[in-house]
């Protein structure tokens, strides 16, 4: 009896232990679920935000609005892109490490853009505009070559695999038509002075003759054959169908025979 009390309470804190892990493991996945969205949400208030400042502000405020934007969009797209790739194609990896280098000085910069965008100095702000465009230009410009690149080679191997399904879709269309081949086809008797087989019926070597088959020019070398068969037809057609009766013998005792006219 104690046993099975000892059994069945492992196995209610066993229910409860799994219960439990469980349930952390849903409150994590929905925390992570609601920190990607509101990460996401703030992205894009961030970013219509941003839009909105560079078209509004003129001047230094409105240039820097328009470098961030930019930095941003393209270090987005390029993430998404070879995040993407990197699923189908192992080679990505590498290029994700240099993307990740690269997102370091991205983020460094955008957080600095940031903090000029309230700077009340805006003679320094403009004296160091310059510097922070042609930044903005190098790790947009980096970050478009890689994003450009993952596509290249994704649409490259898709290229190759169609042409290579194409090829073989047209090597099982044309095993599936098997009877729209035409093949020249010759007459068993046709036998022409080049054409010298044996009856196996393989080719015969040059300069030897088929047994049993005669060319057109040694059938016109031996008329012997064919003046005899002439000859003995017009025999046949000269000799009558049935032989004359031979005349019958007379004998002494018969009576001399008369005309069937005479009466």
């Amino acid at each position: 009896m104690e046993a099975v009390i000892t059994v069945i309470a492992l196995l209610f804190v066993l229910m409860v232990a799994l219960g439990a892990y469980a349930t952390v493991k849903a409150v994590g996945a929905a925390r992570r679920g609601v920190d990607r969205t509101l990460t996401q949400a703030r992205r894009t208030v961030e970013d219509q935000t941003l839009r909105a400042r560079s078209f509004a502000q003129p001047g230094t405020a409105g240039e820097v609005a328009r470098l961030r934007l930019a930095l941003r969009t393209s270090m987005r797209a390029t993430r998404d892109a070879l995040h993407a790739g990197a699923a189908e194609d192992a080679s990505l990896k590498e290029s994700l490490g240099l993307f990740e280098r690269l997102s370091a000085h991205g983020q460094e910069l955008d957080a600095e853009l940031r903090r000029l965008e309230s700077e009340p100095d805006r003679a320094a702000l403009a004296d160091t505009l310059p510097a922070l465009r042609e930044r903005t230009e190098r790790i947009t410009g980096a970050a478009d070559s890689l994003r450009w690149a993952a596509r290249d080679r994704a649409r490259r191997f898709a290229d190759d695999d169609l042409d290579s399904l194409s090829a073989q879709i047209d090597v099982e269309a044309g095993a599936l038509r098997h009877w729209t081949r035409t093949e020249p086809t010759r007459e068993p008797w046709t036998v022409t002075p080049d054409d010298k087989r044996t009856p196996d019926g393989e080719r015969a070597p040059d300069g030897e003759r088929t047994p049993g088959v005669k060319k057109k020019a040694d059938l016109k070398k031996t008329p012997d054959a064919s003046e005899g068969r002439r000859s003995g037809s017009a025999g046949e057609r000269s000799r009558p169908a049935i032989d004359p009766a031979a005349p019958r013998p007379a004998y002494p005792w018969q009576r001399k025979a008369r005309p069937e006219s005479t009466t």
